[in-house]
């Protein structure tokens, strides 16, 4: 029970950090190349995948200012005595929670970036949950 409980542990570990750390950038380029290629369409669901995706990619760009942050301060991304350091992660996370509210209202109907604002605000929130935060 123990082993199967460690193993669960470390694929979700795993899920995490090839979400949070892979998959959320790839998505940004992808999505924003994508979303620069093809025609727009103005539906209310392709309106809500942009902003989904907008939220997503301020979400990716606090995180990168998170991590520049914590080098400045020194070391990694363990700083959570630091008041500045866990206001940058709160915002990051609501951040992602937003664009995963609006990515889930723009998946119902064919739009460039239908799956893209939610994929890329899930990862930003995967790397949120995979670097400690509450």
């Amino acid at each position: 029970m123990e082993s199967s409980l460690h193993t669960l542990v470390l694929f979700w570990f795993a899920i995490l950090l090839v979400g949070g750390y892979l998959a959320a950038p790839a998505l940004l380029v992808w999505g924003w190349t994508r979303w620069l290629r093809q025609p727009k369409r103005r539906t209310l669901c392709s309106i809500l995948s942009l902003v989904g995706f907008a939220f997503g990619t301020a979400s990716i760009v606090l995180a990168v200012a998170l991590v520049v942050y914590s080098r400045s301060l020194g070391g990694g991304l363990q700083h959570f005595d630091d008041p500045l350091f866990m206001k940058i992660f709160r915002r990051g996370q609501l951040l992602s929670g937003i664009g995963i509210v609006f990515g889930v209202g723009g998946i119902w109907r064919p739009s460039a970036l239908r799956w893209h604002g939610l994929a890329c605000a899930v990862g930003t929130m995967m790397f949120w949950m995979w670097t400690g935060g509450d």
